[in-house]
């Protein structure tokens, strides 16, 4: 079993986040390495800030990972903008926080080395994420609209 160091920060206005369990529950579901993270939900105006900094992406993005040292454990920040998961759990038509717990394991993988840049990593990274969420009792999150 893997040693989970786990930070939560709450700087939304969101009305409807999760709990600080059930982001332990969903970091723990994908980890494959010791790992320290902070994880941080955001209002849209510090994920943009975020995005445009780091990756020169002028828009307020769902999620972003930081991955500060690779030796282990791993260390790494995660970012998650609200407003945004909030808006596209309901476009996708899906419960927000499946939608919520989807998310944190998309960016614990990146910061487990995870990518999907090319069509062989996007292939292997959406098998694990399906294979995680299953087993966690949600839907495969790459069914269903707007996936």
């Amino acid at each position: 079993m893997s040693k989970l160091s786990l930070t939560v920060q709450y700087a939304s206005s969101a009305k409807h986040m999760p709990t600080r369990q059930q982001f332990r529950r969903w970091v723990t579901a994908a980890l494959q390495h010791d790992v320290q993270i902070t994880l941080r939900l955001v209002d849209e105006d510090e994920a943009r800030y975020l995005n445009k900094s780091f990756r020169g992406k002028d828009y307020a993005t769902n999620v972003l990972t930081f991955v500060y040292d690779n030796e282990l454990p791993l260390y790494g920040d995660l970012i998650i903008c609200a407003p945004v998961a909030v808006r596209e759990a309901r476009k996708q038509h899906k419960h927000l926080m499946e939608y919520y717990a989807h998310l944190a394991i998309h960016a614990v993988l990146h910061l487990q080395g995870y990518e999907h840049e090319e069509e062989d990593e996007a292939v292997a990274m959406e098998a694990y994420e399906t294979a995680i969420m299953t087993k966690l009792g949600y839907a495969d999150p790459h069914q269903g609209a707007g996936s």
